[in-house]
C-alpha cells in the first residue's frame, strides 16, 4: 500500500532516519515511484533527498546493484519527449544514479561492468533525451563516473565525445548558464584524469569551434559551452596537466569565433 504524503514529511521532520515500521524494499518502491512526482516537495526534498542521504550513510551498500539499475532504467522513462513531466523522473534518476556512482567510487561495491554498464545507460540518455530540462545531472553523473577507478582512458576518451555531441546536438533550445557550467564541470572531471592528452583535446576543441562557427546564428551553445570551459580552466584552484596548452586552444578558437571583435 502507497504511503501518503504525510507519512513521508514525517520521517523528513524527524531526520530522515530509515523507519522501522516498513520493509526497506516496500520504502524504496515507493521513493522511486515518487522521483516522477509532479511535486516538487516529494520529488526532490523527500524522495531524492532520501535516497540521496540513505545511499551516503550505507543503507544500499549490499543492494547499491539493484538500486542503480532501477535508476538506470529511471532514465528511459518517456524518452523522446519534450514538454512533459516524464522529463522530472529522467532527471531525478539520474541524481540519484550519480550518487549510486559515487558511493561505489568511494566503497567498491559493484563490479566495474555494471559500473560501466551503467555510464553506456546514462550516454545513451544523454544523447537521445531531447528535452534539455533534464540532462544536467546527466553531466553530473558521467562527472562523477569519470572519477571511477573503473574508468580509463578509452571511456573517459567517450565522455568527451559525449559532452561534445550534447554541445552541438541541434535543437532550438538554448543553454542557460546551469547546461553551458555543468557540462564544462564534466570535462574538468575528465582532466583532473590526467590520462587525456593534448593529442585528444585539440582536435575535440577544434570540432567545438567549427561547431561554434555554425551555430552561432542559431542557439550559441557551442559558444557557451566553450567560454564556460574557458572559466573552469583558469580560474580552477587544482591542477591539470594541460591546463597551458588548453587555455591557449580555448582562446585560439574563441577569437576565430569572435573575429568581428577584433
Amino acid at each position: 500500500m502507497a504511503m501518503s504524503g504525510s507519512y513521508w514529511r514525517g520521517v523528513r521532520a524527524q531526520g530522515g532516519a530509515l523507519p522501522a515500521d516498513r520493509p526497506l524494499t516496500d520504502l524504496t518502491a515507493e521513493l522511486t515511484r515518487m522521483l516522477g512526482d509532479p511535486d516538487p516537495q516529494l520529488r526532490e526534498e523527500i524522495a531524492v533527498r532520501m535516497l540521496v542521504d540513505w545511499l551516503t550513510q550505507g543503507v544500499y551498500d549490499d543492494l547499491l546493484v539493484g538500486l542503480g539499475d532501477g535508476m538506470a532504467t529511471g532514465l528511459t522513462v518517456g524518452i523522446g519527449e519534450r514538454g512533459t513531466d516524464s522529463a522530472l523522473r529522467r532527471t531525478a534518476s539520474a541524481t540519484v544514479l550519480t550518487a549510486c556512482l559515487a558511493r561505489d567510487t568511494a566503497r567498491s561495491l559493484v563490479p566495474a561492468g555494471k559500473v560501466l554498464e551503467w555510464g553506456d545507460r546514462v550516454v545513451a540518455w544523454l544523447l537521445t533525451d531531447r528535452d534539455l530540462r533534464a540532462v544536467v545531472p546527466g553531466a553530473d553523473a558521467l562527472a562523477t563516473l569519470s572519477a571511477s577507478p573503473h574508468v580509463g582512458r578509452p571511456e573517459l576518451t567517450v565522455v568527451l565525445d559525449v559532452v561534445a555531441d550534447r554541445v552541438l546536438a541541434p535543437t532550438a533550445d538554448r543553454f542557460g548558464l546551469a547546461e553551458a557550467d555543468t557540462l564544462a564541470r564534466t570535462t574538468i572531471a575528465v582532466l583532473r584524469r590526467d590520462v587525456v592528452g593534448l593529442d585528444l583535446l585539440e582536435p575535440w576543441v577544434m570540432r567545438l569551434g567549427v561547431g561554434a562557427m555554425e551555430d552561432a546564428r542559431r542557439t550559441g551553445n557551442a559558444e557557451a559551452f566553450l567560454r564556460a570551459l574557458y572559466t573552469h580552466v583558469t580560474v580552477g584552484r587544482r591542477p591539470l596537466g594541460v591546463r597551458a596548452d588548453l587555455v591557449l586552444l580555448l582562446v585560439d578558437v574563441l577569437r576565430e569565433i569572435n573575429a568581428d571583435l577584433r
